[in-house]
């Protein structure tokens, strides 16, 4: 756990120090000018902390899987690869979890701000959208030579995360309509 503390307590902090209280300030200011521009206050909170919670819960994981590490770069694209890692008792838990809290934020609050006529293609839609994020960071980490091994389990497991957030915020986003302007 130190080594995890050592290698991304910045990203942490610094979140922590300036993501929130700067998110909370983006949040009022926004709120205030959507309300103004004839938004009903109930949507324009409603959309507007969903905007915000999704980028400033997700930016740092980005940061994270971005970083570069003095690692090896690898790529495995053989399905289920590094989950059998973590059942042999590896000590990749921590990565396993990790990788189902990256874009869990996105999953969790993007169903919110989308527009959807018929909801049961919510969880549908955060799989792709997240599937083709998540592709993209592990493309990245791989061509830009990060010292990091980028995998198929990673897309499989951020995709799984976001879609379980999404599944979580269904109340919110079931009832949006009944908010929407």
């Amino acid at each position: 756990m130190s080594s995890v503390w050592e290698r991304y307590g910045a990203v942490i902090s610094v979140t922590a120090l300036l993501g929130l209280p700067l998110g909370a300030l983006v949040i009022f200011w926004l709120v205030r000018h959507r309300t103004r521009r004839g938004w009903s206050p109930s949507w324009a909170w409603r959309a507007t902390v969903a905007e915000v919670c999704l980028v400033v819960g997700t930016v740092p994981w980005v940061w994270m899987i971005m970083t570069p590490t003095s690692g090896s770069r690898g790529l495995q694209l053989i399905p289920f690869h590094d989950l059998q890692a973590v059942l042999s008792g590896d000590d990749s838990v921590v990565q396993v979890i990790g990788n189902l809290l990256a874009f869990a934020a996105l999953g969790f609050f993007f169903p919110i701000r989308l527009r959807l006529a018929d909801a049961k293609w919510v969880p549908g839609v955060v799989a792709l959208v997240v599937a083709s994020v998540s592709l993209l960071f592990e493309v990245l980490q791989f061509t830009l030579q990060l010292g990091r091994v980028s995998s198929v389990d990673d897309i499989l497991l951020n995709t799984v995360g976001a879609v379980l957030a999404a599944l979580a915020s269904a109340s919110w986003w079931r009832s949006r309509a009944d908010t929407a302007p």
